[in-house]
């Protein structure tokens, strides 16, 4: 199955896609349009958001504060009797409902000789059961106009399928027989996993950003399940046994372990009927307790060089940072702050790194950050920046970090901190304008421990963030002995010849 861009929360706000290269590994069957999803074919990403990623998207100068607030009316919710959580968000905007099913697991719960099985399972459970082969599988789909995806990150593990709204049952039929019925046959295992490993060359192996990003992970992340990619390295991948895979679904496909989100133009008493004629019977796991994603930070100051086979030189630059989930109650205003600082040093054409050095000074050619505020575990506050020719990579860094440090000391404008929290409300607005979306957002935040309720708190909490909190925050992770560099150069022999 081809890569495809998966259901990210929001997309990465950093300025290349080398970041999107193993943080999500999505699988298509039947593509959706564009107007109801960000899936773009054949594109190899990295969760996504988010990183899922909840970075947010760069916005116009435009931006003006507002009361905007995020919509939780039509939200229904429900738990089987054996576990399964089920949420209703009712738009009747078109008569068509979204389905999707969210597990709680991903590459960061993978043992650490088998990295890549939750995708390689992915792709396995597009191959039928005893009463549904994967032939009959997307007949089904096509027959009733219905299109379908599944997508593999850090923290979870999805598939959806879209279709009118009067077919939304047999939705739920397909997902609850591929639930506990996978069938598992060693020709199609033998096939999907040469399909992984091809898309482990093609996308990773033979992307050189791809390569260096994967390698900067690991030198950034550590101590943390997400240093590794999602697509896992190859000697791990070539080692996945079918039987291997066969425990992995045992263990984690269950309805205790997963959460079914519906949106679109339906009754929820209607639905909750059909769930429980599908997925009541089935039997709960005793499912194991996930790895913990945690990272120790402040650990000094490491830079190291790769030579891939780039045209221009690459800037690399990553901070240890809590996200919501990991700095705590006690702490939550840190993780907000810490988005409010990188909207303001990224948030638009008249944000500092573009405006003071792109266009201003002339020594960038590009910059982007990313930062997610909605993660399962610790993260990174990243900066990614490609010098103007004549310009190196060291200059390009002590210009950044001048500005971070600017961040901590100088004022920040009230329209400059007024734009930050617009932008990351209506960031996350926008995400939700499609049903997709919205069964994004909810199933993502509640695969990562949230409740997606939250979002109708964020104006009220970023409104308590003062320029104080940004500048302390700031002071505080966003130094030198937390931070990690990695400078992407051509080869040698390039650069000789460019001379």
């Amino acid at each position: 199955m081809p890569f495809s861009l998966p259901l990210s929360t929001t997309p990465l706000r950093i300025a290349c896609a080398l970041t999107m290269a193993t943080l999500f590994s999505a699988c298509q069957t039947t593509a959706l349009p564009s107007s109801t999803t960000t899936t773009t074919k054949n594109t190899v990403t990295t969760d996504g958001s988010s990183q899922s990623a909840f970075s947010k998207n760069k916005t116009t100068d435009e931006a003006k504060p507002s009361a905007l607030t995020m919509d939780m009316s039509g939200r229904h919710e429900y738990q089987l009797e054996n576990g399964l959580k089920v949420i209703v968000k009712e738009d009747h905007r078109a008569p068509v409902a979204m389905t999707q099913i969210w597990y709680r697991v991903g590459s960061a719960d993978e043992p650490l000789d088998k990295g890549g099985i939750s995708h390689l399972l992915e792709h396995m459970m597009f191959k039928g059961t005893p009463d549904v082969s994967s032939d009959d599988y997307e007949r089904l789909i096509a027959k009733f106009g219905g299109v379908n995806n599944a997508f593999t990150s850090y923290d979870y593990t999805g598939y959806y399928e879209l279709f009118p709204a009067n077919r939304m049952p047999l939705a739920l039929e397909l997902e609850a027989d591929r639930m506990k019925n996978l069938t598992f046959s060693d020709k199609e295992f033998a096939k999907e996993h040469q399909v992984v490993m091809e898309e482990r060359r093609q996308r990773t192996d033979d992307n050189p950003l791809a390569k260096a990003y994967e390698s900067f992970r690991l030198l950034a992340l550590p101590n943390s399940p997400k240093g590794e990619s999602v697509i896992g390295p190859m000697s791990e991948l070539e080692s996945i046994k079918l039987s291997d895979l066969k425990d992995w679904y045992k263990t984690w496909y269950a309805p205790n372990n997963a959460t079914l989100v519906i949106v679109g133009d339906v009754q929820p008493q209607e639905v909750l009927t059909q769930v429980k004629r599908y997925f009541g019977k089935l039997a709960p796991s005793n499912v194991p307790k996930r790895n913990a994603v945690t990272q120790k930070g402040f650990r000094g100051y490491q830079k190291v060089d790769s030579e891939q086979a780039v045209q221009v030189p690459v800037l690399l630059m990553g901070y240890n940072v809590p996200s919501l989930v990991t700095a705590g109650a006690n702490n939550e205003k840190q993780a907000y702050a810490l988005s409010l600082a990188q909207d303001v040093l990224d948030g638009g054409l008249s944000a500092r790194l573009e405006s003071r050095l792109i266009r201003e000074q002339g020594l960038l050619t590009t910059v982007g950050t990313s930062y997610d505020l909605l993660d399962r575990g610790d993260g990174l506050f990243m900066i990614q920046a490609t010098p103007r020719e004549g310009v190196s990579l060291e200059q390009a860094q002590q210009a950044i970090i001048s500005e971070i440090e600017k961040l901590k000391t100088d004022p920040i404008a009230a329209d400059e901190i007024s734009r930050a929290k617009t932008n990351a409300v209506t960031g996350l607005v926008y995400a939700q304008d499609s049903m997709e979306g919205q069964a994004r957002m909810i199933g993502s935040l509640q695969s990562i421990g949230l409740d997606d309720r939250l979002l109708a708190k964020l104006p009220t909490k970023l409104d308590g963030i003062s320029v104080a909190d940004i500048q302390a925050t700031s002071k505080k992770y966003l130094v030198k002995d937390n931070l990690t560099v990695m400078h992407i150069v051509p080869p040698k022999e390039n650069t000789t010849k460019a001379q």
